[in-house]
């Protein structure tokens, strides 16, 4: 199943977006309809000659505008633990190469970066060139001879086996025939 959560998002911007231009246009409308002027008076907030329009819409506008401001500082929060985060991990995998190092260099294994120490060079001398050994019949099969063996890289060893030939099948399949001739009287 393919995850949704972008789509998502992407459909709630793009409904937030479509409610913001509702309420302009309402806000805007309210507005131009009511124009005559009012008194504000709360508690202890006292206001003369306010025109109507402004009392329904600096509210709501207050409310949006804290609402976005509130959603950039949780944006930024989440961004700052982001990046806390990244730095976190980039440290412990730096500490982790080191230990990696460390743990080298204790068993002795060789290095995964660049060596700086020049290569040993192993030198092989030849074989000398193998004799033919006089050709004498014998009644065992000869064996098939091994190939030679290259010293210069190590191989694991891998057994071979030789199979023998299977012997022919006799007539009719190897089976005797079960009918019998009778002797001619």
């Amino acid at each position: 199943m393919p995850d949704l959560t972008h789509l998502w998002q992407r459909f709630l911007l793009a409904s937030s977006l479509l409610v913001g231009l509702v309420i302009g246009v309402a806000a805007t409308i309210f507005g131009y309809s009511n124009k005559m002027a009012v008194d504000v008076h709360w508690w202890v907030f006292h206001v003369d000659r306010v025109p109507l329009w402004s009392v329904a819409v600096v509210p709501l506008a207050i409310v949006l505008i804290a609402g976005t401001l509130y959603h950039w500082m949780d944006g930024l929060h989440h961004f700052s633990e982001h990046m806390r985060h990244r730095h976190r991990v980039h440290e412990l995998e730096v500490e982790l190469g080191s230990l990696r190092a460390h743990l080298d260099q204790v068993l002795e294994m060789p290095d995964h970066t660049i060596s700086t120490h020049p290569r040993k060079s192993i030198t092989v001398e030849p074989l000398p060139p193998a004799e033919p050994a006089p050709a004498a019949v014998s009644a065992e099969p000869a064996l098939p001879e091994a190939p030679p063996i290259d010293r210069r890289l190590p191989r694991p060893k891998r057994a071979t086996l030789a199979v023998a030939a299977e012997p022919t099948a006799a007539p009719n399949g190897g089976h005797e025939s079960t009918t019998t001739k009778e002797p001619a009287l």
